[in-house]
């Protein structure tokens, strides 16, 4: 305890570095939670870095504290609030907003929304299912999702990249989608939800796709990793799955595997002096190898460049994860950061 009494006396030294380093210091000793109250005050510290190291171990803590941000919220001290508005997204959602502040952010929404332009949407971990043409009201039909809500694109980036998290609910990350209008002659659906290869989505992913195709034509569903993680690809028309593939480095990937290759697949491995189909009698390991790198980054490509301008709006829309499954609130960026699009948060 005397050294926590230390970090906490220097939370007010005059000198910002010493401020910063007894938050460290707290968090280090496991005591972020119980020292809420104390750090509560430089979330408005006139050092950026300084209230940013205190909002960051804030966010680390429990839903106790969401009482005394709301009080801030409500009363005060103003340097605080944004940064508390900010803590509250990231500990307890939608639900431990006030009215008051989630009428504040939808209506900056709406705001932002007129000069709104399409751009990367990018994670670590990329999902996503591309339908011909702009149906969007249908697409969301055919897939079973509900409550559509208009976010930017900003917003629909911070939402697929905040799915990917790591939790013992076996729904986290599936819980909501981003629904851009149409984009270069295509619709996309982006988020965790749309995986055609991982074990819990596959088979869904994949008789959503049939049933969107039966509809429009074809539908498309990709993962990406884009730290190295391998690439799978699920193509199907006119209500039959022509092709499934993935090269991910995990043992189950041949067995996933249905149709015969795709054209673009056949040039690939035309260009690696390889034969179009793989014959396992004709070629070598290092055939194989070659084939296998390449295929990993295949499915790079597809959502990460966007028309330069669209006329309708993005939604946000949950998904429905069997009868008992809780309602999630929608993703929504705070007003404090929805500004400079620098920050990403997510309810």
């Amino acid at each position: 305890m005397a050294v926590l009494d230390r970090y906490t006396a220097a939370l007010t030294h005059h000198v910002p570095l010493v401020r910063r380093q007894a938050v460290r210091g707290i968090e280090h000793c496991g005591e972020a939670g119980r020292s809420a109250a104390v750090l509560l005050p430089l979330l408005g510290d006139p050092d950026q870095e300084v209230a940013r190291q205190a909002q960051d171990a804030l966010i680390r803590t429990d839903e106790h504290v969401i009482p005394l941000l709301r009080r801030i919220r409500e009363r005060g001290p103003g340097r605080q609030r944004a940064r508390a508005l900010t803590v509250l997204v990231e500990l307890g959602g939608e639900p431990a907003l006030s009215r008051a502040d989630t009428a504040a952010i939808e209506r900056l929404i709406r705001i932002k929304l007129p000069d709104d332009r399409p751009e990367p949407l990018w994670a670590c971990w990329n999902y996503w299912m591309a339908i011909p043409g702009g149906d969007q009201t249908g697409i969301m039909h055919v897939l079973g999702l509900t409550d559509p809500r208009p976010v930017t694109f900003a917003l629909g980036n911070d939402i697929v990249d905040a799915g990917h998290v790591c939790d013992t609910d076996e729904h986290t990350g599936y819980e909501r989608v981003f629904v851009t209008p149409e984009l270069d002659g295509r619709t996309l659906v982006l988020g965790a939800w749309c995986d055609p290869h991982g074990q819990e989505r596959r088979e869904d992913v994949l008789r959503l796709c049939t049933e969107l195709s039966a509809r429009y034509g074809r539908a498309q569903a990709y993962y990406y990793g884009g730290q190295g993680d391998g690439s799978a690809w699920l193509v199907a028309e006119h209500g039959t799955v022509i092709r499934r593939y993935g090269e991910t480095g995990e043992a189950e990937d041949e067995l996933l595997t249905l149709g015969e290759p795709l054209p673009y697949e056949r040039t690939r491995r035309t260009e690696l002096g390889l034969h179009p189909d793989w014959d396992p009698a004709k070629e070598s390991e290092d055939d194989e190898d070659a084939w296998r790198w390449t295929a990993h980054d295949l499915a790079r490509t597809s959502p990460a460049h966007l028309a330069p301008r669209v006329l309708s709006t993005s939604r946000l829309a949950l998904v429905r994860m069997g009868e008992n499954s809780p309602r999630q609130g929608h993703g929504l960026q705070t007003p404090a950061t929805a500004q400079s699009g620098g920050q990403r948060h997510a309810l």
